[in-house]
């Protein structure tokens, strides 16, 4: 069969009754075709990629040619026929795509593999494997082939299979895979498992207390206790929960643009998933939740309960595509809003490229472009590409009435003491202006007064003049004020000088008169003119300290600020809603055109799907259409064939690192086929059968023989096999906080705002809040206060500015979202761990650590880093080696000059920096 077959005998044959009977009817025939080639199967495929969107699809017929059916390509276009079954050397169209002029564009040219496909089917007559449709309508044509696609088909329960030997089997899971394959690798050692289990489940490395509960648990059960102390810890949600956000295109910025505008309420989102999995809330209703809990939720939406807080922040789900038209609002940027959402929706949920279909039909799967419009009609009233909402817009308040009557009464206790202030701020600028036209010549003094005192639009070209003469007196408002405050002290001080002069002078003179040293307390007993005239110079001195008007009018909003400190803080949610009492149309635009709509189309789920409904335009009984509501609850209800597969192959994937299905977000043509498909159905229906719950899956799974397994390294280069686990290095954020685990600066606060990223000096992305110049050029550091040791889930995720850390070990590029991340093998990785303040840095916090909590004996803090880092007990020679690795640095850096009394420090740093750099660390295994 070629390699484009679009189904699986032997998965439908496990799937459905039709299945048994259409799969055997296959088997028989396969003796008798295996050499044949069939336009539906084989060819079909190939044209439909390469050349229906000219020739057939979306009644384009270039040069008069509709290649869909054999028929019509027999019958030819205005060229003649494009085909002579049995003659492929006059057929004019295996002549041109061979000669590359169709179709046109040296990058849709045919293979060479499908080029003799297409010359062989023509050599053997241009067989069909069955009648055509006398007619082609306007709904799209599916084939007998598509539709027995394994992923369109009917989830259905595989009995489990009976293996040989069943004391190997664990879980069903095990019945499935032995079934598949003879063995097993031997089961891992404890200390390897329960490392490999705590990544998996927390993303945190086990503490050494830990690591001995486990192993003094003799208890056949100490193994499923152990799964179900990390499923029951608060760190489960954080690292689950990542995976969501991934495939979520979960971002704290709105991308887009250059700009990547913050968006300053995301968080809630993502704190609302991982509460979701710390709950284990079952997967329909957080589906349910992210796709219409705003739906859920009575109209208007104030007052909020918890339970509705939750509902309305799970709709942030479809806030988290890129959303530039807060600033740039026109029709295309709204329209890509719209298709990122679908293209999230898609690929999380139904694991299909639905995006391909916006402008033609999809190339390999069965979907044509209606449906893709089908679809967008269950999300369009929420979007409305013309009442469109900029992010600003759609935001919900958490202001409940409440907050708003308390709200109120704060502000009016404020506002009194911003009259106060404006009261005497009015005195300050009137003493102002008195003092400053006191320096004016007289007769201009109340022309002046006028002048100042007339409102700007108001004053003449003579008052403007006048105030022009004399900018200080224009200069006089509330906010120049310390301007002339200065200009007091300076008088004062000029006073001051003065009044020293004339004591001193006064002082000599009356000391001189009578012969016995007079001092400042009993001049006025000799000369009481002059103590009079020294007493006023005093005065006027402090009369000017006492009276400014800055630091008293300062007092006067400090105050109104501390009252509205006590305001409670309005909170928002990024949310989805629709407008009451609005229903916008949807139509299939031309090639994907938002300039050119064609047809108006309902909405409705995919229509290769057995079974396809239709939802309700306009659900009487709410205020809004209903439509996502309808769909979430279709998806949701056990009988979809794709959702629940898709969920589970995920969830397998984070254990195992591969996929029963190794394309999570494609399972259609060109994705992976599964290897195991039994065991895929098996799954989907335990999980629906269980009210969807995942930690159960997590249970299955690991309690599984297969995931017990000791590691072995030809587990990755056999994905149809089990035998072994696979050596797994951690992701990006895991690596991350791991090292501040093993450091002990993990800060474990959960939840709220995210701490803050920003490019320092070298044009690196680092966690800190900007501080910039007027040149822009980074300042004095601000203390994040302890903010900056949180788990990575809690660091802002910029589109833009991805952590430097992070993405030097491949965290997820949110495009708009991150189906699978990658793993790479690169130089920048090792160079980070060698040289980087990162590394550098935390390696001292580990060598802190252990040298304080050994006591300095160097032995004990060899084996406790070694424990942190690796989850195991080094060998007495794994410790003498690493005790002699430290003393032998230490001597290299006192010769170098290096104090001893930090020496042992730093060099007890190079070997927490080797643990730290090594591969042990970084894989799991």
């Amino acid at each position: 069969m070629s390699r484009l077959t679009p189904f699986h005998p032997d998965t439908i044959l496990s799937n459905t009754r039709f299945g048994l009977l259409f799969g055997l009817l296959v088997a028989l025939m396969r003796p008798a075709i295996a050499d044949n080639v069939v336009f539906e199967r084989d060819v079909r495929p190939i044209l439909k990629a390469h050349c229906f969107q000219c020739h057939g699809e979306a009644g384009e017929t270039e040069g008069g040619l509709d290649i869909r059916l054999r028929r019509l390509m027999a019958a030819g276009g205005d060229s003649g026929p494009a085909i002579i079954p049995g003659d492929p050397e006059k057929s004019l169209l295996l002549q041109r795509v061979r000669s590359g002029e169709m179709p046109p564009g040296d990058d849709k040219r045919l293979s060479d593999t499908e080029l003799s496909t297409l010359s062989q089917w023509l050599r053997e007559g241009a067989r069909t494997a069955r009648k055509e449709p006398e007619t082609l309508g306007e709904e799209p044509l599916f084939t007998d082939e598509e539709r027995a696609y394994w992923a369109f088909q009917p989830v259905s329960r595989p009995q489990i299979p009976v293996v040989a030997d069943p004391k190997r089997v664990k879980t069903p899971v095990d019945a499935f895979l032995l079934a598949a394959q003879d063995t097993y690798t031997a089961p891992a050692d404890r200390e390897r498992l329960i490392r490999r289990a705590a990544f998996n489940l927390t993303g945190l490395p086990p503490k050494p207390a830990d690591i001995d509960l486990f192993l003094n648990d003799e208890s056949p059960e100490a193994w499923s206790r152990l799964v179900d102390r990390l499923l029951a810890s608060p760190h489960y949600g954080e690292r689950w929960g990542r995976h969501w956000l991934d495939v979520a295109g979960y971002a704290d910025s709105e991308g887009y643009t250059d700009e990547d505008r913050v968006r300053m309420h995301a968080w809630r989102y993502r704190d609302y998933v991982i509460r979701s999995f710390n709950a284990d809330k079952p997967f329909n209703e957080f589906i349910k939740e992210q796709l219409a809990g705003d739906e859920l939720v009575p109209m208007p939406h104030e007052n909020l309960s918890p339970d509705n807080i939750d509902r309305l922040t799970a709709t942030g789900f479809l806030r988290m595509a890129p959303d530039g038209t807060g600033t740039v609002n026109q029709p295309a940027a709204r329209n890509q809003v719209i298709a990122d959402t679908l293209q999230i929706v898609g690929t999380s949920l139904l694991g299909l490229t639905v995006n391909c279909a916006q402008c033609h039909d999809h190339r390999y799967d069965p979907i044509p472009t209606s449906d893709y419009y089908r679809l967008r009609a269950v999300f369009e009233p929420a979007f409305d590409w013309k009442n469109w909402l900029t992010p600003q817009g759609r935001q919900t308040s958490l202001y409940t009435d409440a907050d708003r009557t308390r709200a109120a009464e704060i502000e009016a206790e404020a506002a009194k003491v911003d009259s106060e202030r404006e009261t005497k701020a009015a005195e300050y600028i009137t003493r102002t202006l008195d003092e400053e036209l006191e320096l004016v010549p007289q007769e201009k003094r109340d022309p002046l007064r006028v002048a100042y005192r007339a409102a700007g639009k108001d004053r003449t070209a003579e008052q403007q003049a006048l105030l022009k003469e004399y900018p200080s007196v224009a200069a006089i408002s509330v906010g120049s004020l310390y301007l002339y405050d200065r200009r007091r002290d300076e008088r004062a001080r000029k006073l001051d000088d003065e009044r020293k002069k004339q004591l001193a002078a006064a002082l000599a003179t009356a000391t001189e008169k009578v012969g016995t040293p007079v001092t400042e307390q009993n001049l006025a007993a000799h000369a009481p003119e002059t103590a009079k005239k020294l007493a006023e110079l005093k005065q006027q001195a402090d009369e000017l300290r006492a009276t400014k008007a800055a630091p008293d009018l300062k007092k006067y909003a400090d105050r109104a600020a501390e009252i509205r400190d006590q305001k409670p803080e309005e909170g928002f949610l990024r949310t989805l809603r629709e407008q009451p009492n609005r229903t916008p149309a949807t139509f299939v635009f031309y090639r994907g055109d938002i300039e050119q709509p064609k047809q108006e189309v309902a909405p409705a789920d995919l229509s290769i799907l057995a079974g396809t409904r239709e939802f309700p335009v306009n659900d009487a009984e709410r205020p809004t259409t209903g439509r996502r509501l309808a769909f979430a609850q279709y998806l949701t209800s056990g009988k979809h064939p794709l959702v629940a597969r898709v969920l589970v192959n995920r969830i397998w994937l984070h254990h195992f690192g591969r996929g029963l299905v190794d394309s999570p977000g494609d399972f259609g043509v060109l994705g992976n086929p599964p290897t195991h498909p039994r065991l895929l159905d098996w799954l989907a229906s335990e999980f629906v059968e269980s009210g969807w719950s995942v930690k159960h899956l997590h249970r299955l799974i690991m309690l599984s023989a297969a995931y017990q397994q000791s590691a072995a390294d030809s587990a990755s280069e056999t994905p149809e096999k089990y035998v072994g686990f696979p050596v797994r290095r951690l992701e990006s954020e895991i690596i991350r906080d791991a090292v501040l685990a093993v450091s002990g600066k993990l800060n474990p606060k959960q939840f709220g705002q995210p701490v803050p990223v920003m490019e320092d000096g070298v044009g690196r992305i680092v966690i800190g809040r900007e501080n910039l110049d007027g040149e822009r050029k980074p300042t004095k550091a601000i203390s994040l206060e302890g903010e900056e040791f949180r788990r990575s889930i809690y660091i802002q995720v910029r589109r833009t500015r991805t952590l430097s850390m992070l993405a030097t070990f491949d965290a997820a590029t949110l495009n708009p979202n991150c189906e699978k991340r990658p793993v790479s093998t690169a130089t920048p990785q090792s160079l980070l761990l060698m040289n980087s303040d990162f590394a550098v840095t935390y390696a001292g916090y580990f060598a802190d650590r252990i040298l304080k909590e050994a006591n300095g004996d160097l032995s004990d803090a060899v084996i406790l880093g070694w424990r942190l880092a690796y989850g195991i007990r080094p060998t007495d020679s794994e410790t003498a080696a690493g005790r002699d690795f430290i003393l032998t640095v230490r001597a290299g850096l006192e010769t170098d000059g290096i104090a001893k009394d930090s020496s042992l420090a730093e060099a007890t740093a190079v070997f927490c920096q080797a643990l730290l750099s090594s591969n042990r660390f970084l894989y799991t295994e």
